[in-house]
């Protein structure tokens, strides 16, 4: 190449390097600017994760229940109203039907109820339920907010569950867990009652309000929290009444003003797979009778201490909660079969079903 065209060369590569620059930066401008718009259209458009619409559903039904009761005044000697308790409670009925626990209002004189609208209302207590601790109040108002419910849902262990309630007085709370465990029991006073566990926190002050799922449809009642002997924190274990058994105890609570509950007039409990092999016994998960109350329905049917149950109307049961509550749900007076194994011997026995009057 010669000199001439080499400078020919060089002036067109100094000519063209401003036109090639020229074009990139206004390339990155043009569609630099439409990358960042496309950009921001995606973070606008992305749905962030949140139980917004379930809390909206359901919180508005969830209210603040305040305990009050006549107690001794210092200054005059008199008897005044105080506050002495705090829960919360579900709006379950649009006729003003609330549900709670029994131990938010055990003691009080009156109580009050504060709706999230602001709204304040005196409360009557339609009946209570010392075995499963719920009791059902009523409020006489317009246009309540009711909680959505499923009778068709079942909790399943791992479902994300909310509890709403009113924590030590600081105002409506949401916490968020999931259901850890279905079927516990041995928490109640009646040793009976099966529980929803979660590890969402259930403080003092939310006792009685609502457990949720993501749809805000009831779950359970929130009663309390588990501590161990050697702690003073809960580590997580909380436990509610399942909404089918608090929706049963409170149409028989609007009925009768009680639960009317089956008896049989027995004290039994699970029968040890390993002692039934070792006593050679062909019942396996079963239950033995360990006491026959005296002139009760059992021993008038001729039931005896050490015999084991296997059926009830000719339905085999593996626990004693689940056979004690077919027994509770029979009407009393109602005509039952036992089927029973009695010294390796399996018999039948027509049991006349009475009404628990304490608890068994």
């Amino acid at each position: 190449m010669t000199p001439k065209n080499m400078n020919v060369k060089a002036s067109f590569l100094y000519f063209l390097k401003p036109i090639f620059w020229g074009v990139i930066i206004a390339f990155i401008i043009i569609y630099g600017t439409k990358l960042s718009s496309v950009l921001i259209d995606l973070s606008e458009d992305d749905t962030v994760a949140s139980y917004s619409e379930a809390v909206k559903k359901a919180s508005p039904s969830v209210v603040n229940i305040y305990s009050q009761q006549y107690l001794d005044s210092s200054i005059d000697n008199k008897q005044h109203l105080q506050p002495t308790g705090l829960g919360s409670g579900i709006i379950i009925d649009s006729r003003g039907y609330i549900l709670t626990n029994f131990h938010v209002i055990a003691k009080a004189d009156q109580i009050l109820i504060a709706l999230q609208d602001g709204r304040l209302f005196t409360a009557s207590v339609v009946g209570s339920d010392i075995v499963t601790d719920l009791a059902v109040l009523k409020i006489a108002g317009d246009k309540l907010p009711v909680i959505p419910q499923n009778p068709l849902y079942q909790p399943q262990v791992g479902d994300i569950v909310l509890a709403i309630g009113n924590p030590y007085n600081l105002g409506q709370t949401i916490t968020q867990g999931i259901i850890s465990a279905t079927g516990r029991n041995g928490m109640s006073s009646s040793g009976r009652q099966d529980f929803l566990q979660t590890d969402a926190a259930i403080n003092e002050g939310n006792s009685g309000g609502a457990l949720i799922n993501s749809r805000g449809e009831l779950v359970g009642i929130n009663t309390s929290e588990f501590y161990s002997n050697n702690q003073n924190s809960s580590s997580g274990i909380s436990f509610a009444i399942p909404y089918q058994l608090s929706q049963r105890v409170m149409e028989s609570l609007i009925a009768h003003g009680r639960v009317i509950r089956g008896s049989l007039g027995i004290v039994a409990e699970n029968l040890d797979p390993l002692i039934a092999r070792l006593w050679g016994l062909k019942a396996q998960n079963s239950i033995i009778i360990k006491k026959v109350h005296e002139s009760g329905p059992a021993a008038l049917a001729g039931v005896e201490v050490n015999d084991i149950l296997l059926k009830i109307d000719g339905i085999a049961f593996d626990t004693l909660i689940a056979a004690m509550d077919k027994v509770a749900e029979i009407k009393p007076g109602t005509k039952t079969r036992l089927t029973l194994l009695r010294k390796g011997k399996q018999i039948e026995v027509e049991v006349v079903i009475g009404e628990l009057s304490s608890i068994e």
